[in-house]
């Protein structure tokens, strides 16, 4: 049965004659500049090779990765000028833009939105080609950023606009307003290299701090499209952007100490190595999401319908690869038999193919090595116990992978700990939910759960002890992360401060105050101040 799969998945790919016209790549795209200081600085040093996770299938039948471009391999050297250009904009906040008024930074921003959504079609086309995503979701991803942006605006407004007052408080006058924090260093996912990124790079910006942005393996070329919207909205330095290999680069940013925020949607082991380079720590803020397990509790009135239609899209789209994905399902052993049969079945309905075909759910998979670790994960299981519950799981070609649903997980297996960002699906039973809350509490992990169940005293009986662990209990309904104005958050290594459109403007910011005695002198003072604009922080301007 896999062999027949395994076959099948390998016509999937197509000849490059069947790519539609509307989704081809018509050339390969070498960049050969760098955005630094304002500045689209030529390049002419060796240059990093970007292909697809899309293969095309050659009239040999054999399967050949699709050519998308090349960008600058960068060193130590152009990352240096990029925090220079940073540390001159920035001019310890006295740059100009950390001293812009809230609503001339607000002008830049929404002129950057304006410019990237003239270029839509570009970028979502990059989007879909470098990381596989399906074409309706990279659309989406580039829709939910842009209303993020907006959201973001909006936000800001009402923020400075509750600000523009003064306090008078026990004889002292004040006025409390929010400002930037320096530096940032700001580093994306492959999974949603744009939405991620933009979700701490704009609130970063907004806010008066300067960027260093290193992008994501995957999910590169679709930036060069911004480059001029960088360039021209940004006064020079304010977004600087650094190529290379990260494990030369980054550690090298770090270690020069002037970074003061680290952002970085990523790896709890990658997040503590560069916080262990930066040579001041109580000098460094960081802005952290990182990685989850998040789990199903599948209780036994768990109406099975709504729970196995929850569980495929929380488990399956975009293949897995999501931070809020549910990676282990804990279902009660009563009904485990039950579920896998309803559960199984889906997954046969699902349809896997190119990332432009109507319908689609599962696509090539983009990060290096990935269908490796799912057979290793699977062999593992099986090793010690477990089976594959759906026919044909854990058949692959090249980078499309039929999804695995792996039963009984049980501790001592990879899949049972492991986050295996990837369509591999870990189910465990349990018999009391002691048991269940036990795995949620001994995880390394805390950032979401999904109960399923009809019972209100059981539901508030597990939901009191597991806000505890995680931050977000879903009820009958899949991990996510939106909307965006909810909190975003995790414990334990899955992340470290809070984003959402409100969070993550106060995570990019500190509450900074002028404070006078009550006296005439000071009111009269602070008076000619504000009647005359002298100040851009000191002021009581309303923003529409």
């Amino acid at each position: 049965m896999r062999n027949a799969i395994q076959a099948k998945l390998h016509t999937l790919f197509p000849k490059d004659s069947e790519v539609p016209a509307d989704y081809r790549i018509t050339a390969p795209l070498h960049q050969r500049t760098i955005l630094i200081n304002g500045e689209m600085r030529a390049w002419d040093g060796a240059v990093q090779a970007i292909t697809s996770p899309i293969y095309v299938r050659k009239n040999d039948n054999t399967l050949s990765a699709v050519e998308l471009g090349s960008i600058p391999l960068a060193g130590i050297q152009e990352a240096d000028a990029a925090l220079a250009a940073a540390s001159k904009a920035y001019q310890n906040g006295r740059g100009l833009w950390p001293t812009m008024s809230v609503a001339e930074r607000i002008a830049c921003v929404e002129n950057f939105s304006n410019q990237i959504v003239a270029r839509r079609g570009e970028i979502v086309k990059f989007l879909m080609w470098e990381i596989g995503k399906s074409w309706a979701d990279s659309e989406k991803e580039f829709d939910r950023t842009i209303d993020y942006i907006k959201a973001t605006v909006d936000e800001l407004k009402q923020i400075d606009n509750s600000s523009s007052r003064f306090q008078i408080v026990e004889g002292t006058i004040a006025q409390i307003r929010r400002s930037p924090l320096g530096i940032v260093l700001c580093m994306g996912p492959y999974n949603y290299p744009m939405n991620e990124t933009f979700t701490t790079l704009i609130p970063a910006l907004i806010m008066g701090n300067v960027v260093v942005f290193k992008p994501p393996r995957q999910g590169v070329l679709l930036y060069y499209p911004m480059l001029e919207a960088f360039r021209s909205a940004f006064p020079p330095g304010v977004i600087n952007i650094v190529y290379g290999h990260g494990h030369v680069v980054v550690p090298h940013i770090m270690a020069s100490g002037k970074i003061n925020v680290l952002a970085l949607i990523g790896n709890s082991k990658v997040a503590d190595q560069l916080k262990k380079q930066h040579p001041k720590s109580n000098q460094l803020r960081a802005v952290l999401g990182l990685e989850a397990k998040n789990a199903a509790i599948i209780l036994p009135d768990a109406d099975l319908e709504l729970t196995v239609k929850e569980c495929i899209t929380g488990a399956l789209s975009f293949n897995g690869q999501r931070c809020t994905a549910i990676k282990m399902i804990l279902v009660h052993r009563s009904i485990a038999e039950r579920f896998l049969d309803l559960f199984c079945a889906e997954i046969e309905k699902l349809k896997i193919g190119m990332p432009w075909e109507k319908g689609v759910m599962l696509t090539p998979l983009p990060e290096m090595n990935k269908v490796a670790y799912m057979h290793a994960c699977i062999d593992d299981a099986v090793a010690l116990g477990a089976r594959v519950m759906n026919a044909g799981g854990g058949a692959s070609a090249e980078t499309l992978f039929q999804p695995a649903v792996v039963y009984p997980v049980s501790a001592g297996m990879k899949l049972f700990r492991e986050e295996q960002f990837g369509p591999v699906v870990p189910v465990a039973p349990f018999d009391d939910i002691e048991s269940a809350l036990d795995y949620i509490a001994t995880s390394d992990h805390g950032q979401q759960v999904a109960v399923f169940g009809r019972d209100p005293d059981q539901i508030a009986a597990l939901v009191d002890p597991l806000v505890n662990q995680v931050c977000r209990v879903n009820i009958n309904c899949q991990c996510q992360r939106g909307p965006d104005v909810f909190p975003f958050a995790g414990r334990k290594d899955s992340a470290e401060s809070t984003l959402s459109v409100h969070d993550a403007l106060r995570a990019f910011s500190i509450r900074t105050m002028v404070a006078a005695k009550q006296t005439p002198a000071s009111k009269q003072l602070l008076d000619t101040i504000v009647l005359d604009n002298k100040s851009k922080f000191v002021n009581t301007h309303f923003i529409l």
